[in-house]
């Protein structure tokens, strides 16, 4: 009989430029190129390119973010409708946007949007990615296109972009454009609750109707409400490209 030395190799270990790249890290050639550029650790350690690795149990980081690269992880995109509540589960029995999405493997959404809400969430069981999507210091653009009763005053698009005082602080600026004579579009990073709609209502401007239309780089204006998909490749590795700040495909 052959020693364990000699043993095959399990099956579940795969190159590591392989993994990245099925994580939506690049091309392989790009992740060669991050592995020789020592910009990526496995378990801590810096590897040698073509080193192999077991995507279910090692931690694999990129410049210190870390990338989920298990094979059962998946990326939805939902278009929330108007009454769907934001959670993983309601006590009152409402409908949630877990209830819009496959069951297996569970998921959870990736910050939040209020009941009168509607647009896009991303929805997934990656943990580390939901963090950096909504934690304010990556910089994740979200964007909403707002309706509001009356035409806003250049000044009230001013103050808007440099911030206004809410009841838990100055908001950070924002980048604001009128894109019909009462309908707002306002992009923000940070993730407050029901920010957009308090910002609004702080200018004497409320909220008729309020749409996510973009998080980060993704956008669909063919997903129907209370339809989902799952992200691309290029939509993955495109989320990827902004956390990783200093990257370049």
């Amino acid at each position: 009989m052959p020693s364990s030395e000699f043993e095959q190799e399990p099956q579940q270990f795969e190159r590591l430029q392989k993994v990245l790249a099925r994580a939506g890290i690049g091309s392989r050639r790009v992740c060669e190129k991050l592995i020789v550029e020592q910009r990526v650790t496995v378990n801590g350690e810096i590897p040698e390119l073509g080193e192999k690795v077991d995507p279910e149990t090692s931690q694999i980081e990129v410049d210190g973010l870390k990338i989920g690269v298990r094979q059962d992880l998946v990326y939805y995109l939902l278009n929330k409708p108007i009454g769907v509540i934001t959670t993983s589960k309601d006590p009152q029995e409402r409908s949630t946007v877990v209830d819009l999405v496959p069951t297996h493997p569970r998921v959870f959404p990736v910050g939040r949007l209020d009941a009168d809400t509607e647009g896009l969430i991303l929805m997934t069981n990656d943990g580390d990615l939901a963090h950096y999507l909504t934690h304010p210091s990556f910089g994740i653009e979200k964007e909403y296109l707002v309706q509001v009763e009356v035409k806003p005053s250049r000044n009230a698009i001013r103050q808007l972009r440099q911030g206004v005082e809410l009841d838990d602080g100055l908001t950070a600026p924002a980048r604001v454009s009128l894109v019909e004579e009462r309908l707002i579009k306002i992009a923000i990073h940070e993730g407050r609750n029901r920010q957009v709609r308090r910002m609004c209502e702080s200018i004497g401007h409320p909220v008729i109707r309020l749409v996510r239309s973009r998080i980060g780089p993704i956008v669909d204006r063919s997903l129907h409400p209370g339809s989902f998909r799952e992200l691309t490749n290029h939509e993955l590795r495109s989320i990827r490209k902004i956390l990783l700040k200093d990257f370049s495909d």
